[in-house]
């Protein structure tokens, strides 16, 4: 069935971040889109309300497949034995995970990829915001919400090239394969590796040989851009193939002003922009390479870099006074951890730094993976872990000890909170003059409103 053919599409699991971003991308392109899931939440939940996407009630109901969508999506919230994915596998309706679907819908556009275990949101944020600026038609997938546009995934006709951030989990729970795999790159980058998602990859070399085989599928007369700094990196892109482009990249020169911001060191003159650590100059050594390769150079980079903010939840600054700034950052695996903490301090070294980390996914709550926190939690002045023991019973394992999670992270002065409130009401507490906060995490610090916790403490 080509693509022109796909009338009613629908979708299970079409709560989820990225799914509900598709769901209204193909329903904004003229699709009729119909979905379901068992728990929708914010955004999500109005912004499909307000399309007329909403399911009526949640749950799964294999009744809705009784006309006979073209296809059927199926998020990885979903279980294999998902009664409405059961209904199509026995009644044939054509199945695709998320990459899949991407890769259906742009088997005749230049496939740019960004892979990496950290940092691929923000090449390809800047990636976007480049090409946007310089008014460059091009489709995306992007696994966060950037500012000037409304979706998080695009999908037109006209479109020659598309710029998909490349999630190395799996594509599907009956597709256990990462989703990098699905998308057969032609411009592929891997920004840093990391072990990272535990429960999937039980071992380095496990993890490690997924980006190896993301290299290897790199095609004739395609350009693989590594970080040449990252070891693990240079492990998987040993140039062994000569048909193909490798271009390695490290940090970019540049300085720190007394102000606290950045400038960087071009050709021609000295660019202010307003991301901040080595790993923010990694990622945009990163971002430039692929837009060199797609007819974007120098100075009309660095002219569009200029009025890049960052990306939500990306080193994302959330409050400000004289003496004290508040951020909020998605970094929780380990490698994310060290970089986003030592950026904020070197930035602003004369300046005490509150640290807080909830630990919120299965990999950073498993006691076997912990060991791995092991000296990348240094910078802070103040160094705090979170975790939430609902959290811990939701995924069926094992309560975890502070004594042992001190051990792990090899630092006895980590303050460890279980109860948010107490944790709020520490915070509260500060002086916050010529203090920084930082707040980590990939899920909501048990929902506690961060935003309402920095405008307390910088309206004092």
């Amino acid at each position: 069935m080509s693509k022109e053919a796909y009338q009613h599409i629908h979708m299970i699991a079409i709560g989820g971040s990225i799914m509900h971003n598709l769901a209204l991308a193909l329903h904004r392109k003229g699709l009729k889109v119909t979905g379901s899931d068992d728990e929708i939440f914010e955004p999500a939940r109005g912004r499909l309300l307000a399309d007329g996407l909403l399911p009526q009630e949640e749950g799964w109901f294999p009744e809705k497949l009784h006309s006979r969508p073209d296809a059927v999506i199926v998020g990885m919230h979903a279980r294999p034995d998902n009664p409405e994915l059961l209904y199509a596998q026995e009644h044939q309706i054509p199945i695709f995970s998320f990459p899949e679907f991407i890769y259906e819908q742009s088997k005749h556009k230049q496939r740019i990829v960004i892979a990496g275990s950290h940092g691929k949101t923000s090449i390809t944020s800047i990636i976007l915001h480049v090409l946007k600026y310089h008014n460059r038609l091009f489709d995306y997938a992007v696994g966060a919400q950037l500012e000037g546009f409304d979706l998080m995934v695009k999908l037109t006709e006209e479109a020659p090239i598309i710029v998909i951030e490349g999630d190395e989990y799996l594509s599907s729970p009956i597709q256990r394969v990462p989703k990098i795999h699905k998308y057969h790159h032609h411009i592929g980058v891997i920004s840093g590796i990391s072990w990272d998602h535990i429960n999937v990859f039980p071992t380095e070399e496990n993890y490690r040989e997924q980006f190896r085989i993301f290299v290897d599928m790199t095609p004739k007369a395609g350009t693989l851009i590594y970080n040449q700094d990252d070891e693990q990196v240079q492990e998987v892109c040993v140039p062994n193939n000569s048909d193909v482009n490798y271009i390695g990249y490290t940090i970019h020169e540049h300085k720190i002003k007394k102000s606290g911001k950045t400038v960087l060191k071009t050709k021609k003159d000295d660019v202010e922009i307003q991301l901040f650590g080595e790993h923010n100059l990694r990622n945009i050594s990163a971002a430039k390479e692929v837009c060199k390769q797609i007819g974007i150079k120098g100075q009309a980079f660095y002219e569009a870099l200029a009025t890049f903010k960052g990306a939500a939840r990306r080193l994302e600054k959330i409050g400000e006074n004289e003496h004290t700034l508040v951020y909020k950052d998605f970094a929780h695996a380990p490698s994310k951890l060290k970089a986003t903490s030592e950026a904020l301090k070197k930035q602003y070294p004369e300046r005490q730094l509150i640290a807080c980390l909830e630990l919120h996914t299965f990999s950073s709550l498993n006691k076997d993976f912990l060991p791995q926190y092991n000296g990348t939690f240094l910078s802070p002045d103040v160094k705090i872990v979170y975790f939430n023991p609902k959290t811990l019973e939701h995924k069926r394992m094992p309560p975890l000890d502070p004594k042992d999670l001190k051990a792990a992270f090899g630092d006895d002065s980590i303050e460890v909170y279980t109860d948010n409130q107490a944790l709020q009401d520490y915070l509260l507490r500060n002086n916050w003059k010529d203090k920084n906060l930082l707040m980590m995490t990939s899920g909501n610090f048990g929902n506690l409103d961060l935003q309402q916790l920095a405008n307390t403490i910088t309206a004092s």
